[in-house]
Order: structure tokens, then sequence, then C-alpha cells
């Protein structure tokens, strides 16, 4: 693997911010990502499976400490897509109030699109995080540029 970091000329990249819309495609397209959270006044950070519903992510946990600090509590969610060799990617950060889905008729909706636990015994809770604040940005090559040294 190549040190992004060596002596060699770097491609020239621009970072460029995503609009909403493009953000909820990339989501679409991935399937894991990390929720980040306050656990017992420290930052901490999960990855998680997930899926899209509308502009809620959605993904479940198991009774204990994830569920505790997530359960109504601000939360951000982030997944991304880097490449170190050329320096490009993308990364899309969602914020918002997750929730436990409790309610018989929407869990019944999304019966079969929920996302399925890895670990299926030990994930019964399925928490929503509504995307009330949802960025996402870009690194990508600039046209005719000369690589960064």
């Amino acid at each position: 693997m190549t040190n992004p970091d060596s002596d060699t000329a770097a491609p020239a990249v621009e970072l460029v911010p995503l609009d909403r819309a493009e953000c909820l495609s990339l989501l679409l397209k991935s399937g894991v990502g990390r929720v980040v959270f306050t656990d017992a006044a420290m930052p901490a950070a999960h990855p998680v499976n997930y899926v899209l519903d509308g502009e809620e992510i959605l993904f479940r946990t198991a009774e204990g400490r994830t569920l505790t600090a997530t359960n109504q509590a601000v939360v951000a969610f982030e997944i991304d897509q880097l490449d170190p060799v050329t320096r490009t990617g993308w990364s899309v950060l969602g914020v918002g109030q997750a929730y436990e889905v409790t309610d018989l008729d929407r869990l019944a909706a999304l019966d079969g699109r929920a996302p399925v636990a890895w670990a299926p015994a030990r994930t019964p809770h399925l928490i929503a995080v509504p995307l009330q604040r949802l960025t996402g940005r870009r690194l990508r090559p600039i046209a005719d540029a000369e690589p960064r040294r």
C-alpha cells in the first residue's frame, strides 16, 4: 500500500460541500456508519449497520449503555468513503435527536426494511435518528491542476 504521506507528489484536490440531496443519496448507497454520542460525559462512536427511511437513519442496539446514551439524546451519524492514495472521497454527517421506535404501526410498516442485526439476539431495539442537520463534503481532483508536493 502506498503511504499517502510520502514525499511523492499528491494529486491536487478541492473540498466541495454536498447538498442535502447528494448526502441522502450517499446514505442510501452505504449500509454501515458510525453513531456518535455522549457516554458518561465522554464522546463515543460505535459502528452500526443501518437503513435510511425517508430522512431518518435506523439502526438496532441492545439493552445497555448505547441504548441509554442514544435514546432521546442528540447524536451524530457519520459515513465516509476515502481513498488515501488519491486523497479523494466524501463524508456525510447527520445530526438529530434519536428516539426508540416503539409505535406498533411503524414497526409493522418497517418489517422487512429495518436493518437486520448482525448479532440478532443482542439488538432488539430499533433507534431512529431524524436527520435534522445534514452536511457533507467531497474531496475531488482539481481538473488541470499540478500535483501538490
